[in-house]
């Protein structure tokens, strides 16, 4: 069943890197919004005359919790949608969206070690994911998020990350750079879950972020010896 249409209420905005904002929306018309960590809300955005076309759609950033939720959204060149979300959209703006939809949600049981796999916003799900574990204390082995952006200042939710990592049993955080010196891990995802992954034990493998990433990816989780049914992903773009 498709959800119906309702209000959404900009509450808050932040900047979260130098292309990226925090969206914090109220939906007043519901006591609470339920979803699943991992699934997405499509926005109904004044973009063009045919409906089907103003429709864009964001994975939910946090966890289930009450009657807010956050979306972060990157700014895209020559977008129509997110040009308008960042020049338009402001705290207190009214708008219509739907949900929550989608299927990339956590497994049923989480006795296989996962890899979240993701680049740019695609952490987002992964985020909900990882403080809906936590907060509800839910059984897991072990976790591995492998997160790759450019520069440092793309990093998304990075002390957040680095303190669940504290906090949350059996999780690793791996954030990578493509484009920038540093302390850390240098270069592209895939190097990294290769490298984790040399034990070939039972994996489940969740990718989320830009097509080029995720094709290169399923093809090479494959040739690693694994099984194309325990790699489940989401697209953006």
């Amino acid at each position: 069943m498709i959800p119906q249409w309702q209000t959404g209420v900009v509450q808050r905005i932040e900047q979260a890197t130098p292309n990226t904002r925090r969206y914090w929306i109220e939906l007043p018309e519901i006591d609470s919004f339920d979803f699943k960590p991992g699934q997405f809300v499509t926005l109904d955005l004044p973009i063009h005359e045919q409906r089907n076309k103003r429709w864009r759609s964001y994975s939910i950033a946090s966890k289930p919790d009450g009657k807010v939720i956050e979306l972060v959204i990157v700014y895209v060149e020559g977008g129509l949608a997110s040009n308008y979300i960042f020049s338009e959209i402001k705290e207190g703006s009214v708008f219509t969206l739907r949900g929550p939809q989608g299927v990339f949600t956590l497994p049923e049981n989480l006795d296989q070690h996962i890899y979240m796999i993701c680049t740019g916003t695609g952490i987002a799900p992964f985020r909900s994911m990882l403080h809906y574990i936590k907060e509800h204390d839910i059984p897991h082995k072990k976790i591995d998020l492998i997160f790759g952006t450019r520069k440092r200042e793309d990093l998304l939710y990075e002390d957040e990350m680095r303190q669940l990592e504290k906090e949350l049993p059996k999780f690793n955080y791996h954030p990578t750079l493509s484009r920038e010196e540093w302390e850390g891990r240098k270069g592209y995802v895939h190097h990294v879950y290769e490298e984790l992954s040399s034990h070939k034990q039972q994996s489940h493998f969740m990718l989320c972020g830009w097509r080029v990433m995720i094709d290169e990816a399923k093809h090479k989780i494959v040739e690693l010896g694994f099984d194309k049914k325990d790699v489940h992903l989401e697209l953006y773009g």
